[in-house]
């Protein structure tokens, strides 16, 4: 698309690009394709690992082979999470010092890695990718801490903080959070709760309104008026795991702080995904895991945020928080290093490490994409690490959305689940979207509730059937999220297709379940409702 357009709404510059493509309509691959062409991003794709088909569905593969001799072994549309290629280099790398060199890789390291500071190599990456107060180019010139350590796992290092943060009185022993929480932050919630002898009560979800699936911020910010004076902790999910919502972090913590609350965030979905202030937004302390947008790999090491005003704040210690210059001299008594790598306890995996290090090298590399500003030569300012792939985030989760709501099994949140009386109600199944409308209210990710619930697990096996990884979640969701660092145009358009097809066969598979005729489930495209998707169908023609 244009860049001199960028100020404009997502569907006028997808009908001026619609136009300049050649293309038929916004479904039409060709279109795809040629926005593809004109990404400036679309090259980090090669820098990672994409399932093939074959890998996808064996079953169906191989059948398909011995039936025709043949069968597309092509990329998978796949989701989170992709290897990046150069995590087995490093990879390789520490192994080959760990054989040539043992113990002594801690100091003498062959590839300037040395594992007594490996997590350095991270941790200026990460601390510009949260918003912390110091960004990679501030941490170059200047010694003070980062308020990020590259550190444990995620419900690890949450409980790690919930220690040194939440501390109730008879007065303040609430936490709040979102109702439909990820399970492993409510099981922590639930367990600080119970540790210190407080009741179930002093559990304070927020849910949506009867009818909706985000929660508005107006129904955050009135509960913390109401509640605030017995609130410890408020601990959001800062983009929501199940409906993709992107709460309102600033405001949020502003009305946390006017009650006299400590305020954290989750941002396990949030991190590598949406633009984060942590320190700017005076955001107390937040964690989060690296193996989703971070691409660290399963299980991957995870890293926590604190702000620089709790320098002095008492935690759990182990030795590797403990001060360099002394740490090998195994004093006795504990002297932290400043800033959130106090909080560390022992020495970070080196193999996970640079696992993370493979994939924040190509974010690094995708800022540079990012408009400068230049004084003397010197780099003033970048803006954030994820400035350009933002940038192309919001657009691309916007066009899926618009392929995705021109569907004829689409039905509009506020008429969801559809009236028997209602046009969708003819299909066996249908969906919605849960996730926000508003770009600034999630990052990449669209969550699609299916009616019935249980045509779920049939549509998600028939995706994955045709090579297309969303993300299943009980009950009866599937969230795409079109990444930016590596997913293309072609590869929402094709999720886009496969889904309309994947339900067109519903429809035929339910029909046969309920004793239609053979001759019967042959449905033409009339009767199926599908039509073709043109422009004309969001809004606008060629």
């Amino acid at each position: 698309m244009q860049k001199q357009d960028k100020d404009q709404p997502l569907a006028v510059r997808l009908a001026r690009s619609l136009a300049s493509s050649g293309a038929t309509s916004l479904n039409d691959p060709k279109f795809a394709s040629y926005l593809d062409s004109c990404d400036q991003l679309a090259q980090f794709r090669d820098n990672f690992s994409f399932p093939k088909r074959r890998t996808v569905w064996p079953q169906e593969y191989r059948a398909l082979k011995e039936k025709t001799g043949e069968a597309d072994d092509e990329d998978a549309v796949a989701p989170l999470g992709l290897m990046p290629k150069r995590t087995p280099e490093l990879l390789s790398e520490e192994l080959n010092v760990w054989a040539a060199s043992g113990v002594l890789g801690h100091t003498d390291h062959a590839y300037s890695r040395p594992w007594i500071k490996i997590d350095e190599t991270v941790t200026p990456i990460l601390a510009e990718m949260v918003g912390a107060s110091l960004s990679i180019l501030a941490l170059l010139r200047s010694a003070k801490p980062s308020e990020v350590a590259c550190m444990g796992s995620l419900t690890g290092n949450l409980h790690t903080l919930f220690t040194s943060f939440y501390r109730p009185t008879p007065q303040r022993h609430k936490i709040m959070y979102e109702g439909k929480a990820f399970p492993s932050d409510a099981y922590a919630f639930a367990s600080h709760v119970a540790l210190h002898e407080y009741p179930p009560s002093s559990l304070l979800p927020v849910f949506a309104r009867e009818g909706e699936f985000s929660i508005r911020t107006e129904d955050i910010l009135r509960l913390i008026e109401e509640e605030g004076d017995s609130v410890a902790v408020i601990c959001f999910g800062a983009v929501q795991y199940y409906n993709g919502e992107w709460f309102d972090m600033e405001k949020i913590t502003k009305a946390g702080h006017a009650k006299g609350c400590i305020v954290a965030f989750d941002c396990a979905h949030a991190a590598g995904n949406v633009p984060l202030k942590l320190h700017d937004w005076g955001v107390d302390f937040a964690c989060w895991c690296s193996y989703k947008y971070l691409n660290s790999g399963p299980g991957g090491i995870a890293g926590l945020f604190v702000h620089e005003r709790w320098e002095e704040r008492k935690r759990l210690t182990g030795w590797w928080g403990h001060d360099k210059e002394t740490r090998f001299s195994m004093p006795a008594t504990f002297s932290p290093l400043p800033g959130a790598a106090g909080w560390q306890f022992s020495n970070p995996s080196v193999l996970d490490v640079v696992s993370l290090l493979a994939s924040l090298q190509i974010f690094d590399q995708a800022a540079n994409y990012l408009p400068r500003v230049a004084s003397g030569g010197q780099i003033e300012s970048r803006g954030h690490i994820l400035g350009a792939l933002r940038e192309k985030s919001v657009d691309l989760t916007g066009y899926f959305e618009l392929l995705l709501t021109s569907s004829p099994y689409f039905v509009s949140p506020d008429q969801y689940p559809p009236a028997a009386s209602s046009p969708a109600s003819k299909h066996a199944s249908t969906f919605t979207i849960i996730t926000p409308a508003e770009p600034s209210r999630r990052g990449c990710q669209l969550s699609l509730l299916f009616s019935p619930g249980d045509s779920m697990d049939w549509i998600f096996d028939s995706l994955r059937e045709k090579g297309v990884l969303g993300d299943e979640r009980r009950p009866g969701v599937i969230r795409f999220g079109p990444t930016p660092l590596y997913n293309s145009w072609t590869d929402v358009n094709e999720a886009a297709r496969a889904l309309d097809e994947s339900l067109k066969e519903y429809g035929v598979w339910k029909r046969g379940l309920e004793g239609q005729g053979v001759e019967r489930l042959q449905l033409d495209e009339e009767e199926a409702g599908v039509r073709s998707r043109t422009g004309e169908d969001v809004g606008f023609k060629r």
